[in-house]
């Protein structure tokens, strides 16, 4: 997609498509670190990785590294009405995670792929210092 069709996608839409892809390069980083795991103990591992708090985590960290474009588009799906409530997550979190998962939206239909896996492999080294 070209930047131009991106920055009018509705900011939940990116956030809808990042959610996936990210939980999807954290599934893949956790079979390829524990091969020989069983599919009950890789999903509790990536919940600990895609959760709110640890998305949360993440964008304070590296808020500073965005460039202004990204940090528009965190900002956009921060600040959006969800009609959704958080399960599980504060509602400061949970703004914070979808800003997290719009600005994964993004990089990836925009075809980012190296920006998008280093902000994946930060977020990773951020979660697991932290774990």
């Amino acid at each position: 997609m070209k930047r131009e069709e991106l920055i009018t996608i509705s900011p939940l839409v990116l956030a809808y498509i990042g959610d996936t892809v990210y939980e999807t390069y954290i599934r893949e980083y956790l079979i390829t670190k524990n091969i020989n795991k069983k599919v009950n103990d890789l999903h509790k591992s990536a919940v600990k990785y895609v959760k709110a708090k640890a998305q949360a985590t993440i964008m304070h960290e590296i808020e500073e590294q965005l460039t202004e474009e990204e940090l528009r588009i965190f900002k956009r799906g921060r600040n959006q009405k969800s009609h959704t409530s958080p399960k599980n997550a504060d509602i400061i979190d949970y703004k914070h995670a979808t800003g997290f998962e719009a600005l994964i939206g993004y990089l990836h239909l925009g075809k980012e792929k190296e920006r998008l896996e280093y902000i994946i492999q930060e977020g990773i080294k951020i979660i697991e210092k932290n774990m």
